[in-house]
């Protein structure tokens, strides 16, 4: 039999943005606020992470410690936090069913926070050929088995991938006491900190590979080798019992794409403005699930922001649609991808290519908002422009001169 209840304000996905948006809301008041998360703990992905760099420069913390931290804040201000429950599909435009320890249910919500986050391509997503092998991994699916589970992963190990997901997977491959025996990147450097790859290769000794992709895999039973291309056409086999593919994430927007959610065309998520509202009344979404992927710290930030528009809706606040944001090559996407004159969050970019120092020119209509020289590394822009756009104009077009 299906249970039915009624609720303020449902969270679905207890990683960083979601623990945050409800540890936020309930304190301040928000009545009944519910996170539900289909894991079997609380606090998404670092909670696999052993490594530090979570929390803040002045209280640094290891990911498990972090992850516990959000949810004792999220339990303390008086949210509910249900693991083993899985969303399943929406019945009505705030209604949704679920599945757990206790059975079916639906669930009904004055607002609704997605906070799904997003999950690693896999080897069958990237259509890499060859055998069935076993020590074949993501990066999630790496570190829950050494730092969760405890268990062997192998001697020898390639890691598919230059970024920093992919140099936290090399450290893990280390702690699991294997060897690296190479890092593969089809890009021309590495995308990460230069200090990060440095100390890899000369510290550690782990080479790094270049403009090369995984063309096959080989073995039978368990891997024996990578078969790599580098960019001139030479191939060769990189010998090892383990692989993992670090990563090409993609938003897990599976729930919002059933309930009808407009997805962004750049980055698959949800399409936001920077309130954090999807173009669905009383929906909104944060996290990884809108831009993937963002560090912890940043996600955590956008569901605690997320929170002031839950209490300004749940006040009867006007649902504002926002102007689509849009960019051009060779800018990739932007996250939040609508835009209002009230919008204070700030933007997170993506480019096809590294960009050096870019001037960035926001138009609307032909009429120029703002410019901006981007210095930071992971392109990020500010919201101080967005007053001056017009809520009744055409869509704010970003583009690099």
């Amino acid at each position: 039999m299906t249970s039915e209840r009624w609720i303020d304000v449902l969270v679905v996905g207890a990683g960083p943005a979601g623990l945050a948006a409800a540890a936020r809301l309930t304190a301040a008041g928000v009545g009944h606020v519910e996170v539900l998360e289909r894991e079997q703990q609380a606090g998404g992905v670092p909670r696999h992470c052993a490594h530090g760099g979570f929390g803040t420069l002045l209280h640094p913390l290891t990911g498990l410690a972090y992850a516990r931290r959000l949810t004792d804040a999220a339990t303390r201000a008086g949210a509910v936090v249900r693991t083993g429950v899985t969303a399943l599909d929406w019945t009505g435009p705030l209604t949704l069913t679920a599945v757990g320890p206790h059975g079916p249910e639906t669930i009904t919500a004055r607002a609704v926070v997605l906070a799904t986050g997003a999950r690693e391509r896999p080897r069958t997503a990237r259509l890499v050929p060859g055998t069935r092998p076993a020590g074949v991994y993501t990066t999630g699916e790496l570190q829950q088995a050494v730092h969760l589970y405890r268990q062997r992963i192998g001697t020898r190990a390639v890691v598919v991938g230059a970024e920093d997901v992919s140099y936290a997977a090399a450290d893990t491959v280390r702690a699991a006491g294997a060897d690296v025996v190479a890092m593969v990147a089809e890009l021309p450097r590495a995308q990460t900190a230069p200090v990060r790859a440095q100390d890899a290769r000369l510290r550690h000794g782990i080479p790094l590979l270049t403009g090369t992709t995984v063309t096959e895999l080989l073995g039978h039973g368990r891997l024996s080798g990578v078969r790599v291309r580098h960019r001139d056409g030479r191939t060769a086999v990189l010998p090892g019992d383990t692989v993992v593919f670090t990563g090409d994430f993609v938003p897990d927007h599976e729930l919002a794409r059933r309930g009808g959610v407009p997805l962004d065309p750049g980055t698959r998520g949800p399409a936001v403005d920077g309130a954090l509202r999807t173009e669905r009344p009383g929906v909104f979404a944060v996290g990884s699930v809108l831009h993937p992927v963002e560090s912890a710290g940043t996600a955590a930030r956008e569901g605690a922001h997320a929170a002031i528009a839950v209490r300004s809706w749940l006040a009867g606040e006007e649902w504002a649609e926002g102007v689509p944001l849009v960019v051009d090559p060779p800018l990739r996407w932007i996250a939040p991808n609508r835009v209002t004159p009230a919008d204070r969050l700030s933007y997170v970019l993506r480019a096809t290519a590294p960009l050096i120092r870019p001037t960035l020119h926001i138009t609307q209509d032909d009429r120029i908002l703002y410019r901006a020289v981007l210095l930071n590394r992971r392109l990020t822009l500010t919201a101080r422009w967005t007053h001056r756009i017009d809520p009744k104009g055409g869509p704010v077009r970003v583009r690099v001169r």
